[in-house]
């Protein structure tokens, strides 16, 4: 058979120019390895580059033209599969990104290697006899100086020199270098070199069979005792080998080069073996059967096996109350699918992650997992990620980006908490993982549930109209928790009542009652602030002046234990001041409430208590969060007091109380969301409390108790809530009801930033205008297109760039993503010039 001679690559050089595939021929020997998703190094320009083949073909796409050759093949397995290179073409529409920049997420960060020059010995044939250089008779060859030899032994002795490491241990020699280069003695190289590379380790094998080697043990002299013992343990555990080198010098307390006479003498040999890094390794997991399912539990597994069975592509969204058992569902309808010889994905936000959930898979289905995070290594992630691409595992859970897991037979995807924000990406590409698991999905006929005791409104809409043809999942309901517990009772604190009766505790009267008992009777609290850090800002009372980010238009954030105020935007840090720097007063004030200071107020009003605190700020350690969750359940700590990451995936059977410090904390924010976000956090983090026997209480302290958001969560009623918030939607003409794409444009200069954020509008508006779309979504046309803006962004400014946007409202059946991506195109020439940076944002989840 005819092997294809060309191959289409796109290159890694992420700008217009470049996004679309390169023709290059394939080298003879390459042909056999070289496929669809295969990564590549080839010529680009004057240096080398990596590249992804997207397609191969007989002859090149125009005739006449001499090809350049692929230099070499990166991977012995492409890492990418023709199934992924489509999936990466289709977002790149959707998403108005580059091929290069979608393909690029789809391999782990190991693998985005880059070119390095390296020095190796030329064609002696080829070299010139000498050459003369700054008034100097540089001897090439027989006449060669003891410089350019010492030189030549060094890259003869290592085959291949890194160029910067030859610079370094010959700081001295840089005109004999260049000399030895120009002749052709030494040759410079360009190749891709991985960031991480497989982890390999020494170990030991028989050479000879075991026979001869027991025949051998017979004639080892008295001196070579420890060798005898050595072969010995070899022989004992045969079968165990090849066995780690540092595992048989500590069991038997032996020097290495008593193992090393062993290979001397050719009865063993020491060989390089390769080991996963296993982030779990050492870890026991208590095994798990099958829990019995109640009657919501079954109906929904039943509905779920009858799409695996007929290997359909259905969608369905799961909304079960917290407690309601949602997981199980999961964990059956997985052991179904691996039943059926086929793969799954799970994906939990990053938050969710914890090391109770890991347990709960690891548990049913053991080395069967594999587990993607941030809070591994790369080493870590990028071992797990080969597990899955060589079918060592059949599931695969983890944070967005597991939904590119290199599975080639997938059955399910489980998109488990699928209202979370934390699903869109928010650097390019910015891509939705629920649009691509479904995507994936359809491509490979398997079934996606998406999971959730509070549904994004999209979804819900989406699964109650059943208008959209691409996005109409079928709604299964749980309304009862899987153990027969009752919800938790939920009590709203007025805390301006609270004001009025003279107390200025960040603890209302209810909330510290609550604490009393629940330290009397030894149960567990957990406590949310959506806020970390000491305290929100910095003010002196003299004179108004307000503690702010050189770089970027935010007030810095005070961290009481390291006494410096920092940005959460760019990382700024400063020391805290102890006099106002605008007016010199001492009259310093630290203005609302952060995780550190609701901490050190729990111990002056609860002697002895116990606090663990959860945020990003003590959970940047690797195993640190994993660790503080221990503590908490082996029950050595009161309370739990965190940000958001306390409110999703735990599950502790003795926590007996939820105190939310305040509610209103995201409702202020200038996005339509707000009120959505503060139902749903309120909600997730309602359901840890009583989640066993114990009788749970929520009690949320709040300065706009009236607010529909908080009321529904206190009654735990998401139909109420999603009555009242598609009410302001739809006069708002916000999604389910359009769909948005947010432009944000950057720039140092404010002016000049202004004058190119309103030409992007004013061609928006016209390419709009021609298509015959443009016009206020108050119309009842079933396509319409509109642009508000451009405004200053709600933070205008971030690391020194200030920013506007402007938002394209759209609906009907019209390519308003490529016409975004045509006004964005027809500015980049001018914005390369003026280093204006733009960002398209398809169905935005940040409007900040």
């Amino acid at each position: 058979m005819m092997r294809p001679q060309v191959a289409k690559v796109i290159v890694d050089v992420p700008v217009k120019d470049t996004d679309r595939p390169f023709d290059y021929s394939i080298p003879e020997s390459m042909r056999a390895w070289i496929e669809v998703g295969s990564r590549v190094g080839v010529p680009f320009g004057h240096r080398t580059v990596q590249g992804f083949v997207v397609a191969l073909q007989e002859e090149p796409s125009a005739a006449g033209i001499c090809l350049k050759p692929i230099q070499e093949v990166l991977d012995v397995v492409p890492p990418l599969s023709a199934e992924l290179v489509k999936l990466a073409e289709w977002m790149s529409r959707k998403y108005a990104c580059r091929f290069i920049t979608a393909l690029q997420a789809m391999v782990p960060t190991a693998l985005k290697g880059k070119a390095e020059r390296y020095i190796s010995l030329g064609d002696p044939a080829e070299a010139e006899e000498e050459d003369e250089y700054s008034g100097t008779l540089v001897r090439i060859e027989t006449k060669q100086t003891e410089e350019a030899r010492t030189i030549m032994a060094y890259v003869a002795q290592k085959g291949e020199v890194p160029a910067l490491q030859l610079s370094r241990v010959f700081q001295d020699s840089a005109e004999t270098i260049k000399a030895m280069l120009r002749k052709g003695v030494l040759q410079e190289n360009q190749s891709i070199k991985d960031k991480l590379q497989k982890k390999m380790l020494k170990a030991v094998d028989l050479a000879v069979d075991a026979n001869e080697a027991e025949a051998a043990l017979a004639t080892f002299p008295a001196k070579a005792q420890r060798q005898r013992e050595v072969l010995k343990f070899i022989l004992e555990i045969k079968e165990l080998l090849p066995l780690p080198l540092k595992e048989i010098l500590a069991s038997l307390q032996v020097s290495a080069a008593t193992v090393k006479g062993l290979e001397d003498k050719g009865l063993i040999a020491i060989v390089d073996q390769e080991v996963f890094r296993d982030p779990y390794r050492g870890r026991r997991f208590k095994p798990s059967a099958p829990l019995a399912l109640n009657d919501e539990q079954q109906h929904a597994f039943e509905r779920i096996r009858g799409a695996l069975d007929a290997f359909a592509h259905d969608v369905f969204l799961l909304h079960g109350v917290t407690g309601s058992g949602k997981t199980e569902v999961y964990l059956q309808t997985i052991q179904l699918c691996i039943e059926q010889g086929r793969q799954a994905i799970v994906l939990v936000p990053e938050i969710s992650l914890t090391p109770q959930m890991v347990e709960r898979f690891k548990g049913r289905f053991g080395d069967q997992v594999a587990v993607m995070h941030s809070r591994l290594s790369g080493g870590e992630r990028y071992d797990e990620w080969r597990k899955i691409r060589e079918g060592k595992v059949k599931v695969a859970i983890g944070a967005r980006s597991a939904v590119f897991a290199p599975f080639e037979h997938i059955g399910l995807i489980i998109m488990d908490e699928e209202h979370e924000t934390s699903y869109k990406q928010e650097e390019s590409p910015k891509y939705h993982a629920r649009d691509v698991a479904i995507r994936r999905a359809r491509e490979q006929g398997a079934a996606v549930i998406l999971g959730s005791a509070t549904p994004s409104l999209e979804s819900y809409y989406a699964a109650r109209s059943q208008a959209d043809d691409d996005f109409a999942p079928m709604l299964l309901e749980m309304k009862l928790r899987a153990l027969g517990n009752k919800l938790p009772s939920v009590q709203i604190v007025d805390m301006r009542e609270e004001l009025k009766e003279g107390n200025r505790s960040m603890f209302s009267r209810p909330l510290h009652r609550a604490i009393e008992v629940r330290l009397e009777r030894g149960e567990q609290m957990v406590l949310l602030l959506n806020r970390r850090g000491y305290s929100t800002f910095v003010m002196c009372r003299s004179c108004g002046y307000v503690a702010g980010c050189p770089e970027c238009d935010i007030s810095l954030t005070y961290h009481q234990k390291s006494n410096n105020l920092r940005c959460h935007y760019c990382g700024y840090a400063a020391p805290a001041p102890s006099v106002c720097p605008d007016c010199g007063s001492e009259h310093i004030r630290y203005f609302g409430t952060g995780t550190q200071r609701v901490e050190e107020e729990l111990a002056k009003l609860f002697p002895g208590i116990r606090v663990i605190r959860m945020d990003v700020d003590t959970t940047t350690e690797k195993g640190s969060h994993e660790k503080l969750l221990k503590q908490f359940r082996d029950k050595k700590a009161d309370v739990l007091l965190g940000t958001q990451m306390v409110a999703k995936g735990l599950d502790f059977p003795d926590v007996t109380l939820v105190g939310v410090i305040t509610a209103d904390s995201a409702l202020n924010l200038p996005d339509f969301r707000a009120g959505e976000k503060t139902f749903q956090l309120l909600t997730q983090v309602a359901g840890r409390a009583g989640r066993h026997q114990l009788p749970g209480e929520v009690l949320i302290q709040s300065y706009t108790p009236e607010h529909y958001s908080i009321v529904h969560a206190s009654g735990h009623d998401y139909l109420s809530f999603v009555r009242d918030e598609l009410k302001h939607r739809r006069n708002l003409n916000y999604p389910p009801y359009c769909r948005l794409i947010l432009v944000t444009m950057t720039h140092e200069q404010l002016p000049l930033l202004v004058r190119m954020a309103e030409n992007m509008v004013t061609a928006l508006k016209g390419k709009a205008g021609q298509r015959g779309w443009l016009g206020s979504l108050d119309r009842l046309t079933s396509d319409a297109f509109d642009v508000l803006g451009p405004v200053a962004s709600p933070i205008p400014r971030i690391k020194n760039r200030y920013r506007f946007q402007c938002m394209v409202k759209w609906r009907g059946n019209i390519d308003a993503v490529g016409l975004v991506r045509e006004a964005a195109e027809q500015l980049e020439e001018t914005a390369q010039h003026q280093k204006l940076q733009i960002a398209i944002d398809v169905d935005p989840q940040m409007l900040m």
